[in-house]
């Protein structure tokens, strides 16, 4: 027999070991290597989600069912509580029937029902897929069963896609939803979007979904933008088209006429027919609504053709009489080109830092027809990349003062009166473009009411886009940019005179 108890041993890993060539065996995942106290943290999360989530696909120990929309859902107290604090209620409360019960019937509006599976699988394994359709019935379901982390991944997804909303007819849906539920930032933007980009909003299919009180909110607005006061009246006849077939589907013909009448008035009182010209108005006479409420309009039509006249007769005063009458008389950011002219900056990115670009244009002093024939007329320059001021020399009551160059990180426009011995009261808005997803549009607007007179005639207005938006040097790409290459920096300037009694 060979003995081998002294048998010189073979060392694992040693430098002059036959198996040298061997690697040590790799760290685990989720270890890190220990520090000199041969402390190691373990972070093995990732592993225990993919358990939980087991549970889940598995139906594994469920000890709860959830009825909903005729579908059954097995799910575990414990994973509906963590998440969810209206479930915690709801399933450990004794004051609640549901705590004692194995199968809870809920009850959800029908797009909610077909999203619900993705959003208990949210709930085990915190991933889902959200799309312009989905989130809405998402953000209604985590809202409603007070989800908190995936409330605030919808209102994100829905603040970064409002321009695409609009092009999958979902804009209306998403307004409507975030004014009663409080999700301001959302809110905000679907606002600004239909603020700016009325017309566009108007050609949507959901334009017609748009509530009442909602839509005379939008014609209340001084900053709404679009062509001029007869494209926005018809605008609002063609929500009122929608208006009237959804009544008569709903009333016999009698009722749905009276209804349509009332709504037909309340709507078309916040029309601001005096900022139509006369010839617009003319049009309006052989419009179909104008027809059918001869009273209504003519009465408001007068109203406006005595502003042109100059004569402001009885009727003119009974309007002012109102709190809001003075409404009536105040342009909107009107796009045509008797109160506007657009600047456009092609090959943007090629554009020299601290150059310049120049408009001049002319604009009526008044909307009154009978003065119609001044004249203001403007001079706008724009700084995109920044502002040089070269050194210069001040003279002052103690000698000359030296004022050494400076730069200017900012997106400057300046506007000058060219009337020198004349004082204009207008409203000057900025129109400032965008594109995403293919669809250009109003992105920003800035809107100043200003005195231009002999002591000022310059109008500076700086970071009139966020310096950094604009001139992304790292990428060359800016939402602030339009064009078929996205090179092209457009912007519209609007100046309407402020009328005063």
């Amino acid at each position: 027999m060979t003995d081998n108890r002294h048998r010189t041993p073979i060392f694992q890993g040693g430098d002059n070991n036959e198996n040298s060539d061997q690697k040590p065996h790799p760290v685990s995942e989720g270890h890190k290597f220990c520090d000199k106290d041969h402390t190691q943290q373990i972070d093995n999360s990732s592993t225990v989600l993919e358990k939980i989530a087991g549970l889940y696909a598995e139906r594994l120990l469920s000890d709860i069912t959830l009825e909903v929309g005729g579908k059954k859902f097995a799910a575990h107290r414990l994973i509906l509580c963590a998440s969810s604090d209206v479930f915690q209620v709801m399933l450990m409360n004794p004051n609640w029937t549901e705590s004692q019960e194995t199968k809870i019937v809920l009850q959800e509006d029908p797009a909610c029902v077909l999203v619900f599976p993705d959003f208990l699988k949210y709930l085990y394994t915190g991933k889902i897929h959200i799309n312009h359709f989905l989130v809405l019935p998402l953000v209604t379901l985590a809202d409603k069963y007070n989800v908190k982390d995936l409330v605030r991944l919808c209102v994100d997804y829905m603040c970064r896609h409002v321009v695409s909303a609009t092009k999958h007819n979902q804009l209306v849906s998403w307004l409507q939803y975030t004014l009663n539920c409080g999700h301001t930032a959302v809110h905000n933007a679907c606002s600004n979007f239909i603020t700016w980009n009325f017309e566009l909003a108007a050609q949507m299919d959901d334009f017609g979904c748009l509530e009442t009180d909602v839509l005379i909110h939008f014609l209340q607005k001084s900053e709404l933008v679009v062509k001029d006061e007869l494209t926005l009246f018809q605008c609002v006849a063609k929500w009122l088209q929608f208006q009237e077939h959804r009544l008569k589907s709903t009333y016999n013909l009698t009722e749905a006429a009276e209804h349509f009448a009332d709504l037909a008035v309340e709507v078309m009182s916040h029309i601001r027919f005096p900022m139509m010209t006369p010839r617009h108005l003319a049009s309006l006479l052989i419009h179909s609504l104008t027809s059918r409420f001869k009273d209504f309009f003519f009465e408001h039509m007068a109203v406006a053709m005595s502003f042109h006249s100059g004569e402001q007769g009885l009727r003119f005063w009974k309007v002012l009489e109102d709190p809001d009458g003075h409404l009536f008389f105040t342009p909107r950011l009107y796009t045509t080109e008797r109160w506007s002219a657009s600047l456009i900056i092609e090959n943007y990115p090629l554009l020299p830092t601290y150059s310049v670009r120049t408009l001049v244009f002319n604009t009526p002093a008044s909307f009154a027809e009978c003065q119609s024939d001044h004249t203001y007329e403007w001079t706008v320059d724009i700084y995109p990349k920044g502002v040089w001021f070269k050194k210069f020399y001040l003279i002052v009551w103690q000698g000359t003062l030296e004022m050494p160059e400076s730069v200017d990180k900012t997106v400057r426009l300046s506007l000058t009166s060219k009337d020198t011995e004349e004082v204009a009261r207008v409203s000057v808005g900025i129109l400032i473009g965008g594109k995403q997803d293919g669809m250009e549009h109003v992105r920003k607007v800035v809107k100043r009411n200003f005195v231009f007179s002999k002591d000022e005639r310059i109008l500076n207005i700086n970071d009139l886009i966020p310096y950094d938006d604009l001139n992304n040097l790292r990428t060359g790409r800016s939402p602030f940019l339009v064009g078929p290459n996205s090179d092209v920096l457009k912007l519209h300037i609007v100046i309407t005179p402020l009328w005063s009694v």
